[in-house]
């Protein structure tokens, strides 16, 4: 052994000789010393965001009871094939993007990655086509997409959506198409909506011919996951997100050229009761949306001024009356449309049209001593029974401090409770503007203040 290796060894030892042993404490404080970080492509709602979630569910939820939808919430697990067999096997979606659980029974389940699916699974398990049709519904919550984490897009994100089960009319899809673009209107976001129709299974095989055509005399430029598409799905090729496709995309034939004469006599009517609506759209004919589930009727939402691309739109649905069928139910005919909170709340702000609300406080109980503290509680209590918003802050001891809570939150009336008080079972109200003060019996305060803030 060469003598410098030789050293180095022997100190290696040495070193591990003379090392203390560690205590049963010191190693389970080592193994827990680094803190666990947040999962890739999660994120963390702070309270600081929570209002503008907040206001957007407020406006979601008013929106949906004034055009009749019920509320549903479906489980975050579901059985795989449920996706595979609605979203489409050869999707980028079940290919790549699905969180499989393992199951201890074996049974294959996966966090779901979309909701519309999850709804009609829900409309066929509780039998939902026996209650009077149509059957209008909306949803809010968590999906679940291994894609790789982008400015605005998260593995775990939230999407609101609407559904109408059990209507072929037309008006139907203007409907859902009004109450996506009102919601906007109603958060002062201008947007403008591209539609399109993919026809049905009588009049998409001449289309798919005359696209796979097409694309074969262009298939040198295609990017290589379009070449493969081709083969398998070639409406895909049209969704495709690629810079090198997206030109291609433009001289490709169109589908309204292709529809059967129930499907043209659908769309056109979708058109004219947006025109009757006075709705802002643009025919888009390489828009086909990226789930297998979809017909007829396609159509996505931007903002004003922005070109169509995957990072642009804040939503976007259409038909899919197949897919009750697909999934073992009865023919359903059924249209909806979903919308990424993220981006809307990322829009929201942006464009600051939108201001939160502060809350509005009109009493401030403020304390001082172990003794006040108590009573304060109590008080706050009484107060807050009776709807008078009230504020207090029992962390704070002195009183100065507790009065410039309470300047700042513009209250009319702070309420003082000290160690004479206590004693005596009275309060000081001070006005906060004159500076008055006065004192009331502690079981008068409720009555008084009501009288005091035009309440009673």
């Amino acid at each position: 052994m060469p003598k410098n290796i030789k050293v180095k060894y022997i100190s290696k030892i040495a070193h591990k000789v003379h090392e203390p042993a560690r205590t049963p404490e010191e190693t389970q404080a080592k193994k827990f010393a680094r803190t666990p970080q947040l999962p890739r492509g999660m994120k963390d709602l702070l309270p600081y965001e929570t209002p503008w979630w907040d206001l957007l569910y407020g406006r979601v939820a008013s929106l949906a009871r004034s055009y009749g939808f019920d509320k549903i919430e479906t489980p975050v697990v579901e059985e795989t094939a449920l996706f595979v067999r609605s979203i489409g096997k050869d999707t980028d979606i079940v290919e790549k993007e699905m969180y499989p659980i393992a199951d201890a029974e074996g049974e294959k389940l996966v966090l779901r990655p979309e909701n519309t699916a999850s709804i009609v699974r829900a409309y066929i398990n509780h039998g939902m086509l026996n209650l009077p049709q149509p059957v209008k519904l909306w949803y809010w919550g968590p999906m679940f997409r291994h894609e790789r984490p982008q400015s605005g897009r998260y593995r775990q994100f939230h999407q609101l959506g609407f559904e109408i089960l059990g209507d072929e009319s037309p008006i139907v899809d203007a409907e859902l198409i009004l109450i996506a673009y009102n919601l906007f209107k109603n958060l002062e976001i201008s947007v403008s909506i591209q539609i399109n129709s993919i026809g049905c299974v009588q009049c998409r095989p001449a289309y798919h011919q005359s696209l796979i055509a097409y694309y074969r005399t262009v298939r040198h430029e295609m990017c290589e996951q379009c070449r493969k598409r081709l083969q398998k799905n070639p409406l895909r090729a049209l969704d495709c997100k690629e810079p090198q496709c997206q030109p291609l995309k433009k001289e490709a034939p169109h589908f309204v050229d292709y529809l059967c004469e129930p499907c043209k006599e659908h769309f056109m009517s979708v058109l004219e009761y947006l025109d009757e609506l006075g709705l802002p759209y643009f025919l888009n004919h390489s828009l086909v949306r990226g789930l297998d589930y979809y017909n007829r009727t396609v159509f996505e939402l931007y903002v004003s001024g922005e070109e169509e691309g995957s990072q642009s739109a804040l939503g976007g649905g259409g038909r899919y009356d197949g897919l009750s069928e697909i999934l073992g139910g009865r023919p359903t005919p059924a249209c909806g449309f979903a919308q990424g909170c993220e981006r809307v709340i990322a829009k929201i702000k942006e464009i600051g049209s939108v201001k939160l609300s502060e809350p509005v406080f009109h009493v401030f109980v403020a304390q001082l001593g172990n003794q006040a503290k108590s009573k304060a509680l109590k008080l706050f209590e009484n107060l807050r029974a009776a709807d008078i918003n009230v504020a207090h802050n029992l962390s704070k001891n002195g009183l100065r401090p507790q009065l410039e809570i309470a300047n700042k939150l513009g209250v009319r009336y702070s309420l003082v409770i000290g160690q004479k008080e206590v004693q005596d079972e009275t309060i000081i109200i001070r006005d906060m503007e004159s500076g008055v003060q006065e004192i009331i019996g502690f079981n008068k305060a409720v009555s008084d203040l009501k009288k005091k803030l035009g309440l009673s």
